[in-house]
């Protein structure tokens, strides 16, 4: 409905023909069908949320075995509207909690790959079948990254001197109606909304300057098509961006449209959203540079494998 109302603005009361036409039915479809799915995903995961909080996540997690804390902490990042670089403090309290590094980085890496923001975008822009693949590789990524992390006895690499907190974690008990709770999820929705509503006007609107006036035949011959270097190449060009996935993803969706493989389209979004350099930077305060080396080098292989599987399997 959308697509046929902001259609027939743009060609039939605007008489508006041509490239810049095309570029900006895109730019109004695609602005408002993004920011009703943010809206309606963000606020029914922040609803879910009211019934989690931070202590209650760190008391868990600090219970449980390595393994199982990677997968708990893969699944926590999901429903955690964080970046790379806001999810660095929750992070540390992680490791103040005494929960071991590899299954803090499990979260770290999940933050942002797994984000619902990510989810509600890929889902109007691919579907539902796209969306369930890339969760699953996410997480699949975030639960072995942060296990092999684990294993290289990464605890020896944290420069900072965390003090660990004395006693056992104890969650307070909260008890909020369902009218508190939604009220609360809305709140929580706007406030995450004003922060990236913006970002999602520039990402759509680079998107929709690549839909109107690059043409296809350029994506095909300069972003490798199905040749075995397209992956790489595009994770490493992801890496000096940063960007949330509200930014990135329309401009993914026009990739795809003008020939790139949507695998090689997502490692360039993944390395974008997980191995920026703001976060490295940031790191650096934190971990030594072996560590942050490790992290980047096991998560660029994941992202590039990811690429890989996609571009097979689809």
């Amino acid at each position: 409905m959308w697509h046929d109302l902001s259609r027939a603005f743009v060609y039939e009361t605007l008489h508006l023909q041509g490239r810049f036409a095309d570029a900006l039915h895109f730019f109004l479809y695609d602005t408002v069908k993004i920011w009703f799915l943010l809206i309606t995903i963000i606020f029914a995961v922040s609803f879910l949320r009211t019934w989690m909080n931070t202590e209650m996540v760190r008391a868990y997690l600090a219970g449980k075995k390595e393994f199982t804390g990677n997968i708990l902490a893969a699944l926590f990042g999901i429903i955690t509207p964080f970046c790379t670089c806001s999810a660095i403090p929750l992070f540390l309290g992680f490791l103040q909690a005494r929960i071991p590094v590899g299954v803090t980085f499990s979260f770290l890496i999940s933050a942002p790959l797994n984000n619902e923001i990510a989810i509600a975008m890929l889902f109007g822009l691919f579907g539902w079948k796209i969306t369930a693949l890339y969760i699953g590789f996410g997480l699949a990524v975030a639960i072995i990254g942060g296990w092999l992390i684990g294993r290289t006895k990464a605890e020896r690499y944290v420069l900072l001197d965390v003090p660990v907190m004395q006693g056992d974690l104890h969650v307070a008990a909260t008890s909020l109606n369902l009218a508190q709770r939604a009220g609360d999820a809305w709140k929580a929705t706007l406030e995450i909304f004003r922060k990236i509503y913006l970002w999602v006007m520039a990402g759509v609107g680079v998107g929709a300057w690549f839909h109107g006036f690059v043409p296809a035949e350029f994506i095909a011959d300069y972003a490798g098509g199905d040749a075995w270097y397209a992956v790489p190449v595009a994770a490493v060009m992801g890496i000096p961006m940063y960007a949330s996935a509200a930014g990135v993803m329309p401009l993914v969706e026009v990739l795809t449209e003008k020939g790139m493989l949507l695998g090689t389209a997502l490692s360039f979004m993944m390395a974008v959203t997980a191995l920026s350099l703001p976060e490295a930077i940031i790191l650096k305060q934190i971990l030594h540079t072996r560590l942050i080396a490790t992290f980047f080098g096991i998560i660029g292989v994941g992202i590039i494998g990811v690429g890989y599987l996609f571009n097979i399997i689809l």
